[in-house]
């Protein structure tokens, strides 16, 4: 029997069925031979095709668009101060050839829990061929809170007068060390990576505090902590060798704790990227199984469908049951009201 054009209710059915194979790390053709046995009448590969359609199209509607200009991107980012941004390598099968390149897959993310903001929290990732700085100024354009970010210099272009600021990641300094520690026992890593664990106890004191009550926490235990960290480490520098993997960790701390100091006097930025590192963890699953994007295209699929997903669940939710209760709404939604299909809405009934 030939295969017929799907109906468009048969694509609402499957899109959460398919979207939840995605967030668990599953290869979109696999899904595809197990469809087929249950839908034979279906045309997989256009099914496919339109799923990944919508999921592009509800992660604009509802993740990047939910206000009431529906073609105007990030207006959920533009009321979000404070931001964590990353980035992580996958591999995307060049056109024309049976070899990989490497792409990028990029996260924004919002997350005021730490300081129990009244913004619920979102995630939105990016897909794209290269790793330019060009692809995050693009993603941010017009944003001028606060991103926290690593040393990676394709960020630099968000920064600036009238443009968005950096908070430097403590974590990242502190892996330097680590490394060095590691490799070759050295007491000046040794301490410091104690001083900078004394630097996380007070943040584990401060969490769940608001922003005032953790710089005046911040200001009592961290700054001392702070002050005397980049003291010591300008003095340990003449007393080693400038070419050691050492030296290099201390300038790259110096480099980076300028920085850094701004939380010491804003208690809504932390102390680090984990935010972000969090998010980037089923990416780095799922592209562990999939070994590479066949396309761009699907690609940029995967970040939608990672978007959709993954703030879900940062909002407390099951993704499957909210897909199934917003999908048997949009239809008939009013789209200058797509904000009340979002997760947080969402949970908000359910509460």
């Amino acid at each position: 029997m030939a295969t017929k054009r799907h109906k468009p209710e048969e694509t609402v059915l499957l899109a959460p069925t398919v979207i939840g194979e995605l967030r668990d790390a599953d290869r979109s053709h696999r899904l595809g031979h197990r469809l087929a046995l249950r839908y034979q009448h279906i045309d997989l590969p256009q099914l496919r095709d339109d799923l990944f359609r919508l999921a592009l199209l509800l992660g604009h509607s509802l993740i990047l668009y939910p206000a009431r200009k529906p073609t105007s991107g990030r207006t959920t980012f533009q009321g979000a101060g404070h931001l964590f941004a990353d980035d992580t390598p996958v591999k995307m099968l060049a056109p024309g050839s049976k070899k990989t390149k490497t792409a990028r897959i990029w996260t924004y993310v919002r997350d005021e829990l730490p300081w129990s903001g009244q913004s619920p929290p979102c995630v939105w990732y990016q897909f794209t061929v290269d790793r330019k700085g060009a692809h995050p100024v693009s993603h941010l354009s017009g944003y001028k809170g606060w991103v926290h970010a690593d040393g990676y210099s394709g960020f630099n272009g968000l920064f600036g007068d009238d443009n968005a600021r950096e908070m430097a990641c403590m974590a990242h300094v502190r892996r330097k060390f680590v490394d060095v520690f590691a490799s070759q026992g050295s007491a000046i890593a040794e301490e410091a990576i104690r001083r900078i664990a004394d630097l996380y106890a007070v943040e584990k004191e401060a969490r769940g505090k608001p922003p005032d009550e953790r710089v005046a926490l911040r200001q009592a235990k961290s700054k001392p902590i702070f002050d005397d960290l980049e003291e010591w480490l300008h003095a340990q520098l003449p007393r080693i060798s400038g070419k050691s993997p050492l030296a290099q960790a201390i300038r790259y701390a110096l480099g980076r704790l300028p920085k850094a100091r701004p939380y010491l006097d804003n208690g809504a930025l932390s102390l680090d990227n984990h935010s972000a590192e969090r998010a980037m963890k089923p990416v780095a699953i799922g592209w562990k199984n999939w070994m590479f994007a066949e396309s761009e295209g699907g690609g940029k699929a995967m970040a939608i469908a990672f978007t959709l997903t993954e703030t879900a669940k940062l909002n407390g939710l099951d993704p499957q049951a909210w897909l199934n209760w917003m999908l048997g709404r949009i239809a008939d939604h009013k789209i200058n009201r797509l904000n009340e299909l979002l997760p947080w809405s969402y949970a908000a009934q359910a509460a």
